[in-house]
Order: C-alpha cells, then structure tokens, then sequence
C-alpha cells in the first residue's frame, strides 16, 4: 500500500487499483501509464479527514486463477484496517483495478466500489458483494472493455448487493482521456456519497439504479 494523504484522525479511506494486463509476471512500476491516469482521481477524493492510498502491484498481469492483484488488494486493506482502524473503505478502481476491486469487495473494511471502465468478463462472481454498493462508470465508445459486460455484472450483483448502478459517459473512452472532467467529478463525487450517504448527494439520476438501460451523461 502507498499512501496517498494520511490524516491525523481519518473518519473513512479509499484504496485506489490501477489498471494492467491480462498476462504479465513483470513487476508493476509506478512511472506506468496504468499507475500514472489514476493521479488525477488521487487528488480528486483527497478530502481532510479521508485517508487516500494506492495498492501496490507486485507484478503488472491479472495472470489467469492467480488474479495477482486480488491479493495484492487484500493485503493493502489489511494494511489499511491496522493504520486507520475499522474506517469504511471505498474502492476505487480502472479496468483490471476494477475488477480486482469487485473481487476483493467481501473484504471487511469495504463498504463499497466505484468502477471505471472495468474489466468484468462474462460470469465474474458477485457473491462477495453481499451488503456492498457497487457503482460503474463505463464510456460508451470504449473499445478495450466492454460496458455490456458492465451491465451484466451489474445487474447480476443486484441480488446480493445493497445497491448497484451504473452510468454510461457519452463519447468516452477506455483511458478516460475523452471527457476527462466528468470522469474525475463524477468518480469522486460517488466515492464521497458511499463514505457519507446521509450528507453527501449522489451525483447519478435515479435511472442508474433501475431496471432499464442506463442512463448516458
């Protein structure tokens, strides 16, 4: 785990997952363009008294039944739980730190996930999210995951999870580049509604939440 901003007395955290490769043993580095398109939302959920912290990837590949970074996302919260305490936890993650997010989703610290343009191919599980909310945002012209997939695992989770959405960003793209703003406010006002139900609005129409398709901001 590499923390990000650390307060005095964090009242919740979020753990943000960067992309990677489906197959790869090389060992994940920082200077990657994975790792780099997350500082943006890094400083967009820094708040005062909201710990930020990026896990560390051992190696660069999700690597078939060893889904690598699952592990290595269960040892940041580890880590997370014995500095902070038992904090509610969001996750934050891209692509294959999507999907390792929705994996690690069961995990006691984790009251939720908020997943960007993941990578959820067809049967991803869904039991672990039991008593999570899980949130997607999936470009509509992303041409590297699918946001049909998104949709299916979305809407599969619904009878485990709390609560799950998702919203579709017109005209954007799997590296976030295209609409770039609204990826960052969207995200980072849904990582604050998860920590603060009460005080903090969500930023989504009611329609990401129901039963028909989902709505294009």
């Amino acid at each position: 785990m590499l923390l990000r901003h650390r307060p005095a007395r964090p009242r919740a955290a979020v753990l943000v997952l960067h992309g990677g490769q489906e197959t790869s043993l090389r060992p994940a580095r920082p200077w990657q363009l994975a790792a780099l398109r997350m500082h943006p939302f890094v400083r967009a959920v820094s708040g005062d008294d909201v710990l930020v912290a990026r896990a560390r990837y051992r190696v660069r590949g999700w690597n078939g039944e060893r889904a690598d970074p699952v592990r290595d996302t269960h040892r940041a919260l580890d880590e997370l739980a014995e500095l902070a305490g038992p904090v509610p936890t969001v996750l934050l993650g891209h692509s294959m730190g999507s999907r390792a997010a929705l994996r690690a989703a069961g995990h006691p610290q984790v009251r939720g996930v908020v997943a960007l343009a993941p990578w959820w191919p067809p049967g991803e599980p869904v039991e672990q999210t039991a008593g999570r909310h899980i949130v997607c945002l999936h470009g509509d012209q992303d041409r590297v995951t699918s946001p049909t997939d998104s949709a299916d695992c979305v809407r599969r989770a619904r009878t485990t999870a709390a609560r799950t959405g998702m919203a579709l960003i017109g005209g954007g793209d799997h590296g976030m580049l295209r609409r770039h703003r609204l990826w960052h406010d969207t995200a980072a006002a849904l990582v604050a509604h998860l920590l603060d139900p009460t005080g903090t609005p969500d930023p989504l129409p009611e329609e990401s939440y129901g039963t028909a398709d989902f709505p294009v901001l």
